[in-house]
């Protein structure tokens, strides 16, 4: 027991210093505004009457797993969830879910205003996916205690952004701590301490899955290129997705083992 305080300490220690280094990191640069380019895919052919209707509708499975993953939670929160986490794991899933509207309204026309609602799910989803593995491998309480303070930044940092566009000078900086922190932090986390219940070889998973998705991302041009199939971007939809679907069948796989924190 020692020993797991020990690094649930250093864990803690970890995070603060990241999280310092990145903020005074962030603070000394100058604002950041949105890349116009951002918005011009590769693909944006029309299907149906849906304008970039692969890049709209590749967010179907976000809206599948993030239902199936908050019903599943609703009913057997008791069985797959430890003690006092169980809101976490609900806002992780209902971003999941929502992000399949907002990123499906921001495809149809993808400009700045409508990118608000594609950033502002994601943030709710960064919460509740921070706060569970907090509350597994470090402390129940600091998850629990954190899920709404993480909601709030979160959602200020899209707000910020939004509202400084609108003045003309946009900064993207606190989204991009909202965004990055937790990317940086969870490895670390996951290195470093033992979870309290399940395998960490799932959350190494997601975690495998969102670096392709941001691969295939980075290469939605040169993929699409390729037969103009699908693009970069609409394969990484489908890649982001499989995080949220990996979290939900380790939770399906506590079925029927002690409760946790029992």
């Amino acid at each position: 027991m020692g020993k797991e305080n020990g690094l649930s300490n250093l864990s803690i220690a970890v995070i603060i210093a990241a999280a310092g280094a990145l903020i005074t990191a962030f603070a000394m640069t100058p604002p950041i505004p949105q890349d116009p380019a951002y918005h011009q895919f590769a693909d944006a052919r029309t299907l149906l009457a849906v304008s970039n209707f692969w890049n709209v509708a590749s967010n179907l499975p976000f809206l599948l797993a993030g239902l199936w993953g908050f019903v599943f939670v609703r009913r057997h929160s008791e069985s797959v969830c430890i003690p006092g986490l169980q809101s976490a794991y609900l806002v992780f899933f209902a971003g999941v879910f929502l992000t399949a509207f907002g990123s499906g309204y921001y495809h149809l026309d993808p400009a700045n205003e409508p990118l608000i609602w594609d950033r502002l799910p994601m943030t709710i989803g960064f919460a509740g996916l921070f706060s569970i593995i907090i509350g597994e491998f470090i402390s129940v309480r600091a998850g629990r205690r954190i899920l709404a303070p993480l909601l709030v930044i979160g959602i200020a940092s899209v707000a910020y952004w939004a509202y400084t566009e609108s003045r003309g000078a946009g900064d993207l900086r606190p989204y991009a701590v909202v965004q990055f922190l937790p990317l940086l932090l969870i490895p670390f986390i996951l290195l470093l301490n033992r979870p309290a219940i399940g395998s960490v070889k799932y959350y190494w998973l997601m975690i495998l899955f969102y670096v392709l998705a941001k691969v295939f991302e980075y290469f939605d041009v040169a993929i699409f290129s390729f037969g103009q199939a699908l693009s970069g971007h609409t394969i990484k939809h489908l890649f982001a997705a499989l995080t949220p679907v990996t979290m939900l069948y380790a939770l399906t796989l506590r079925l029927g083992r002690d409760a946790p924190g029992q």
